[in-house]
């Protein structure tokens, strides 16, 4: 579990492909602090088990399901990305519960300032959108986000300026694809009113 507050800014170091799947090593300081072997990591809000860790840098092995769900197989050396260890419960959650399982990517369709706050809108497929609500949250590229307004095949929301000076997004530009996980409880009380509304219609 991970709440959505990026650690750290990190960069990829080096791509390269094992039996066919996709290895990333990734340069970082703060998250590597007391990760070891077989710890998670979200990359772009993309839960990840660490298979190797140094000093400087840490590996992460990233299947094909992975790769078909997210932006992870765009990424190339020297990109940078959003970082955060999995949470500990003797602490503060200071954003929602993220699972890290990315449940699709959406793409940028604008960015448009406001004093000194980013307005953000994406596009995502209707697939998701139905679990979208305004000042509902959502993880985009692992940041904790509150919706603003959700449209007919969008949504948006608003960067302030500490957010925006720590996430990789104020960087990315219109037509840039980026991982969404909505809400949980979406999924879950939906999951729950089929199985009710069938138990009905079986009685």
């Amino acid at each position: 579990m991970f709440t959505g507050l990026v650690e750290e800014i990190g960069t990829v170091r080096r791509i390269w492909t094992v039996d066919g799947g996709m290895v990333l090593s990734v340069d970082a300081e703060q998250v590597l602090h007391d990760v070891k072997v077989s710890d998670s990591i979200a990359i772009n809000g993309a839960c990840l088990t660490v298979t190797e860790v140094s000093t400087s840098s840490f590996v992460v092995g990233i299947s094909p399901e992975t790769q078909r769900r997210t932006n992870l197989g765009d990424l190339k050396q020297g990109d940078l990305v959003n970082l955060e260890r999995s949470m500990q419960f003797n602490g503060r959650i200071g954003g929602h519960f993220v699972q890290g399982h990315v449940d699709g990517t959406g793409v940028i369709l604008e960015i448009n300032p406001e004093n000194e706050s980013l307005w953000v809108k994406v596009q995502a497929k209707e697939e998701l959108l139905r679990y979208i609500v305004p000042k509902g949250f959502i993880s985009v590229d692992g940041i904790s986000l509150t919706v603003v307004n959700v449209f007919a095949n969008a949504f948006d929301f608003m960067l302030i300026s500490y957010t925006q000076q720590h996430v990789v997004l104020p960087s990315k530009h219109v037509g840039e694809l980026v991982n969404l996980e909505v809400d949980m409880l979406g999924k879950y009380v939906e999951r729950f009113v089929e199985g009710a509304t069938h138990a009905i219609q079986q009685n």
